[in-house]
């Protein structure tokens, strides 16, 4: 349970620092394919979350990507 709760917050803190990035650049005029590139992988981080808190663990292979 404890290692549940740890990646959970780990993919919270991920995901924050993601979308924070990810408006830093904007605002300062990076390329839409960099944009996207955030864009992407908050989704992934999102999927990955979604999985945790569904089935309480992230298949290894998920927590990769």
């Amino acid at each position: 349970m404890d290692q549940t709760f740890h990646q959970l917050d780990d993919l919270v803190l991920h995901l924050k620092g993601l979308v924070l990035v990810r408006k830093y650049r904007e605002r300062h005029g990076a390329d839409p394919s960099e944009l996207a590139m955030f864009s992407e992988e908050i989704e992934r981080v999102r999927n990955r979350l979604a999985t945790l808190v569904r089935y309480g663990n992230v298949p290894q292979t998920a927590a990769r990507q």
